[in-house]
């Protein structure tokens, strides 16, 4: 028999025709079509969703259950590899058949993440789980890594691929250099963009008309939101040797800092948590993104519970569907505060509303705080009144922290005993409250409600959302002394060549009484119960009055759906890919090694020439001092000694900033540190002068380096800072060595972030335009919990950098490294003086030339670092 392919439809109901929602606070108007079932494991997805879709996080069965009971169009999920959320549950190998059977069964579309790194000695696995997915039917796949995005197109062309915002996707050139690699079925834009930003990536005008982008766009639009760049953060693998960028990230946003100007700590008050965002609630935003063309609307929370995805989904549900009718917004204050309590450290929309610092970035709190109560007015042994009482609903069980503007690893919270009047009681033994610290003037706030967690949970467990079935059109014939014939079709067109066809192996009977009228047949063919199909049209052409039993006809219908056939859409995946796409063997550089210098300043700068530095790496707050220094080396030059000069570009650029490149080309240096994709993009065809790859674009295995060089145009790359030194020899063994250098000493950059602190803390202002540009007069670090600390720096797109206090060193690593045949070496600069820059430099002069050996260099380097030394991240782990 011919095997057919059963009809999936793409076709979001209209609002009035989907299931109401038994839950009153939260009204919704979920995506069941009946009558329509994904009948494959696997939908193919036309071009461009017709309809925008909502995407639910999954971090376990519950949550994937409670997505699809309130309507989520998708959800994304992980394994336990290769995922950036490697603290949720997570799904194992052998929940994926069950997981996309029973996801597809509801019409809905499952995508799982590999958004982390790939290091070299991981691709095979890496190979086998892409495999893994394509068959079990996933409908795509959210990744990080370029070069795991191209092995996974290479091994199989028909599984969809999403860019995950650890790709650091910023600008349209930045999409545009992706796209010209492998084709994508979807981007997830950096959460820092406004509205504005996005829809630049389909704007009209020339610069991004000319990109012929292709790619639908994908927004977060609620959750947590990281202080950082996704992709960009090296905070969590600086300092604890856990990396975000492999699904570790250990919080140190989240943790309060000290704010030091010029030496002197600034009394912030209860403003300790400099680092710490608000939560995205983006609802009020969904008409606009969907005009900004947003085609896929993301909640963050795959370590979050069950009746938080299910609250938050049904919410933007019905936010998403009252857009798309053009209807007003339905959002109630119920529903706004059901966001609160479900999770928030405080709601805000991002950046997606534009830029305003001390909104986004508070710094009261960084825990989880839902509404606000109000402030204490009295209090006893037991009891409190508040003032200022908002009209957020208080019962009995309720949880409450009292904020005493302390350190909040000390601050209390309880849940209500009783409600007398006007006084909140809590029970004197059982709380565990310390009465002796609560004071009138304190803030209350509401952190759990039972009632609606309860009626959360009763609704996503009882739910029974309808699975979509295909539709049959029935042909029935016969007459009496001949088989009855039972036809199936996937539409009631007459033309259509049956699916199936059975007959009864007994003869019709002439009817007496009783005959298999239309509405017997009817009755009987369309008991399909639990099977993917439903009766949607019967034609009786039985000649005459006859009769069969029903028990055959009961059996005849069971024989028609085995009957009908089943496509699998097994894809088809190529064996062997990996060997053949990674790089060619090339014998190892001799010579000696190189010395490179990163400086921050002119006089850094002034400092390498007087030392003859081959190769000089400008990266200035301020790009317009570029021409001079460009101007100064040139001059410094002589027939023995001519230096080279390598201007760095910004770490992130914007839809609208390749200005900043042109500023950048205008001071014509010998080369370029590129430093993102969009930079890429931009010099990508341009010749003359020298391109070097910077650590930003996270090369951690052959197969990326491979693709940047090659693309890109690159003469060499920097290693990632997420490589330890083994993993680093690894790439070296498997990828020419000349394509590569290694950044041996540094100021690690921690975080890299949209936020401003000098902004937020030190101004009045809420932006640039009003701030007072407080990070051109003076000098800040933050110091962290345990009294580290941490230089704080801006650059010409306002964007802050962290920078470690302790400085990191590869010395040690040295002799293996050169081994390999690596011979490009990089030192950074940061606010050293150019007497400590030039001992430090000339430090590692002669360790590169044998004069100094690794432990007489750490004891050198140790005496030039008033904050210390350490190995970092190239240590063992």
């Amino acid at each position: 028999m011919q095997v057919r392919s059963r009809k999936t439809i793409y076709v979001r109901p209209r609002a009035e025709t989907r299931r109401a929602n038994a839950f009153p606070a939260f009204p919704i108007f979920p995506v069941y079509l009946p009558g329509f079932s994904c009948s494959t494991p696997r939908m193919p997805r036309p071009p461009e969703t017709p309809l925008p879709e909502l995407l639910a996080p999954a971090g376990n069965w519950d949550c994937a259950r409670a997505a699809v009971a309130a309507g989520a169009d998708a959800i994304y999920f992980g394994l336990s590899r290769f995922n950036a959320r490697l603290r949720a549950d997570n799904f194992t190998e052998q929940d994926l058949p069950e997981l996309m059977d029973y996801l597809h069964r509801h019409g809905t579309r499952g995508f799982v993440t590999m958004n982390t790194l790939v290091f070299t000695g991981e691709l095979e696995t890496a190979e086998a789980q892409l495999r893994l997915l394509a068959e079990s039917g996933v409908d795509a796949v959210i990744i990080q890594d370029i070069g795991l995005a191209a092995l996974a197109h290479a091994i199989c062309p028909e599984l969809e691929l999403h860019a995950s915002t650890q790709m650091t996707v910023t600008s349209p050139e930045g999409l545009a250099f992706v796209e010209s690699i492998v084709p994508l079925g979807r981007v997830v834009l950096a959460r820092e963009l406004s509205v504005g930003e996005i829809e630049r990536f389909r704007s009209a005008v020339p610069s991004v008309r000319d990109l012929e982008l292709r790619t639908p766009l994908e927004v977060f639009v609620h959750g947590a939101l990281c202080v950082a760049y996704s992709g960009q953060c090296l905070t969590s693998e600086a300092l604890g040797q856990r990396s975000a960028n492999r699904g570790e990230c250990a919080q140190a946003c989240r943790m309060p800092y000290e704010i030091v100007v010029d030496g002197t700590t600034r009394d912030l008050g209860e403003v300790r948590y400099l680092l710490s965002p608000q939560d995205l609630a983006a609802v009020d935003l969904i008409p606009d993104l969907v005009a900004a063309g947003v085609r896929s609307f993301k909640i963050e929370g795959r370590l979050k519970s069950p009746e938080y995805v299910a609250a938050v989904t049904r919410i933007y549900r019905k936010a998403l569907d009252a857009c798309l009718a053009a209807a007003p917004s339905p959002v109630t204050d119920a529903d706004r505060y059901a966001l609160e309590m479900t999770f928030s450290r405080g709601l805000s929309t991002g950046w997606l509303a534009g830029e305003n610092h001390p909104y986004l970035t508070h710094g009261r709190f960084g825990k989880k705080r839902g509404p606000l109560l109000g402030t204490i007015a009295a209090c006893g042994n037991g009891w409190i009144t508040l003032t200022d009482r908002t009209a957020v609903p208080l019962a009995a069980g309720d949880g409450v922290v009292f904020d005493a503007g302390e350190n909040r690893d000390l601050e209390q919270g309880a849940r209500i005993w009783k409600i007398e009047g006007d006084r909140l009681v809590f029970h004197r033994q059982y709380s565990g409250l310390d009465f002796t610290r609560v004071k009138p003037g304190h803030t209350l706030y509401k952190t759990s409600d039972p009632k609606l967690e309860g009626e959360i949970r009763r609704f996503w467990q009882n739910a029974r959302p309808p699975e979509r079935k295909t539709p049959l059109f029935l042909t029935v014939r016969g007459a009496p002394g001949l088989p009855l014939v039972l036809e199936a079709r996937p539409d009631n067109r007459g033309t259509t060549p049956p699916s199936a066809v059975v007959r009864s192996e007994r003869c019709l009977e002439p009817a007496d009484r009783h005959p298999l009228d239309s509405a017997v047949l009817t009755n009987q063919l369309g008991r399909l119960g639990d099977t993917p199909f439903e009766l949607a049209g019967l034609e009786n052409r039985l000649d005459g009055p006859c009769h069969l039993p029903l028990s055959l006809l009961n059996q005849l219908r069971r024989d028609l759906i085995a009957a009908m056939p089943v496509e699998t859409s097994q894809p088809r995946c190529r064996t062997g890919v990996l060997a053949g796409v990674m790089p060619a063997a090339v014998p190892a550089p001799s010579g000696d090694p190189s010395l490179s210098v990163l400086c921050r300043t002119p006089e850094q700068v002034a400092a390498a020439l007087g030392l003859t530095v081959p190769t000089v790496y400008c990266d200035f707050e301020d790009p317009r001092r570029y021409r001079e220094t460009v101007e100064a080396v040139r001059a410094a030059a002589t027939p023995v000694y001519q230096p080279a000069v390598l201007l760095a570009t910004p770490r992130i650029l914007k839809p609208g900033e390749t200005g900043y490149l042109r500023l950048i080309e205008n001071a014509a240096p010998d080369g370029l540190l590129l430093r993102n994709l969009g930079a890429l993009h931009h010099y990508r065809h341009r010749t003359g002068f020298r391109k070097a790859g910077d650590f930003s674009l996270n090369v951690a295995n052959p197969l990326t380096a491979r693709i940047l060089m090659e693309r890109a145009g690159l003469d060499f790359l920097t290693l990632s800072y997420d490589l330890n030194i083994g993993q680093a020899l690894d790439l070296l063994e498997k990828a020419p060595p000349a394509w590569f250098e290694i950044t041996l000493h540094q100021h690690m950059p921690l975080f890299h972030m949209q936020h401003c602190v000098f902004c937020a803390f030190l101004s009045q202002g809420t932006t640039y335009k009003d701030c007072g540009r407080p990070c051109e007069h003076h000098v800040v670090h933050l110091r962290d919990r345990v009294g580290q600390l941490h230089r704080l720096q801006a650059d010409v797109g306002c964007r802050n950098t962290v920078f470690n206090g302790r400085a990191q060193t590869g010395a040690r690593f040295l002799p293996a490294l050169l081994a390999s045949g690596l011979r490009r070496f990089r030192i950074e600069l940061l606010d050293e003086s150019p007497a400590a820059a030039a001992d430090t430099i000339r430090a590692y002069q002669d360790l590169l030339a044998g004069r100094l050996t690794p432990q007489l260099l750490l004891d050198r380097v140790h005496a030039l670092e008033k904050l210390g030394v350490t190995e970092g991240t190239l240590a063992e782990r």
